[in-house]
């Protein structure tokens, strides 16, 4: 089943646009801290940039686009090339999601900017129901403000291979650490657990859209004032 089969072309270009962007900041953000932690290879791979053909793996963002899932991007990045390996890595893996909540606060406040009442936000964020340019720039960016909150939100799930374990593991003390290290297979099957579980669409077996949906809405209504 296509995830977005129902939506309507427009919403659909707002989503994948709203991805692409999303996609791009986080990766360019993990590649600029860890360049500027020490790590020579996002330089000398030409990955300091913002052009999301650098970026983007297309088989992934083309899953994406037809299930709703995907490995949209990739950053070279590696503790051993950095100055400290701990912390430097860890500021480079949480810049990743942080820029993604960055680029929502940005993308919620010019929303906030073009006037429109809750009720018209609200329409076209969650339901892309515009009118007019106004309303399809407004379709856009709160595209922008939902996916790069539910990013950041997927992206500190403390499951390998995402963000959020390698998070854990920069925080946690040398021997929690090793530990940790020792069980990051078993988390990668739990996260292709959730992620199978999540297609069957059986009411309370999609633990991961809860773990996910909550959070992201909570957010994402906050920054849009609704």
């Amino acid at each position: 089943m296509l995830l977005f089969g129902n939506l309507s072309v427009q919403m659909l270009i707002a989503v994948l646009l709203a991805v692409l962007a999303g996609m791009t900041i986080h990766e360019f953000a993990h590649n600029y801290i860890g360049h500027l932690m020490g790590d020579p290879v996002p330089a000398r791979q030409g990955r300091l940039t913002l052009n999301p053909l650098v970026h983007i793996n297309p088989v992934g963002f083309l899953m994406f686009a037809l299930i709703g899932f995907g490995i949209l991007g990739q950053a070279p990045i590696a503790a051993h090339r950095m100055r400290n390996p701990r912390w430097g890595f860890l500021a480079a893996v949480a810049a990743g999601p942080l820029s993604n909540l960055l680029l929502a606060v940005v993308a919620a406040i010019l929303l906030r900017f073009l006037g429109l009442g809750s009720l018209e936000v609200f329409r076209a964020v969650f339901f892309g129901q515009v009118q007019g340019l106004l309303g399809v720039v407004a379709l856009i960016l709160g595209q922008m403000v939902f996916w790069n909150v539910l990013l950041f939100v997927f992206n500190l799930l403390p499951v390998f291979p995402i963000d959020g374990w390698h998070i854990v593991l920069a925080l946690l003390p040398p021997d929690l650490a090793y530990t940790w290290q020792r069980h990051a297979q078993t988390t990668n099957y739990i996260l292709i657990g959730l992620i199978l579980l999540s297609f069957l669409r059986v009411p309370g077996l999609n633990i991961l859209g809860m773990l996910i949906s909550q959070p992201t809405f909570a957010i994402t209504q906050f920054l849009l004032g609704l």
